[in-house]
């Protein structure tokens, strides 16, 4: 299991295109066979700052996923509003009910 949380900030005012963008993504990535889990969080003190949680079965279920059309489409869009590059995290689980 590979589970990644990458943080996204965007430009002040791009809320909207941001939640269409990644609206596509999250939709269709919840369809993929190889992901467990997609959460979109909004920093409270942060509101242009956002983290995606995402848990994979695996390595390749998350090469799978970048290889999606709704995956480079969110990535097409964010391009422009992002504020600054994304940042990755990866983790492995030690416990949880996955």
């Amino acid at each position: 299991m590979l589970i990644q949380m990458v943080t996204v900030h965007i430009k002040e005012g791009h809320e909207q295109e941001f939640r269409d963008a990644i609206g596509l993504n999250y939709a269709g990535t919840r369809k993929e066979p190889g992901n467990i889990r997609f959460d979109v969080l909004r920093d409270e003190a942060s509101p242009n700052t956002f983290v995606l949680y995402e848990v994979f079965a695996s390595a390749e279920a998350v090469e799978a996923h970048r290889a999606t059309e709704h995956y480079k489409e969110c990535m097409r869009r964010l391009e422009p509003i992002q504020a600054a590059p994304r940042s990755k995290l990866l983790y492995k689980a030690e416990f949880g009910d996955f």
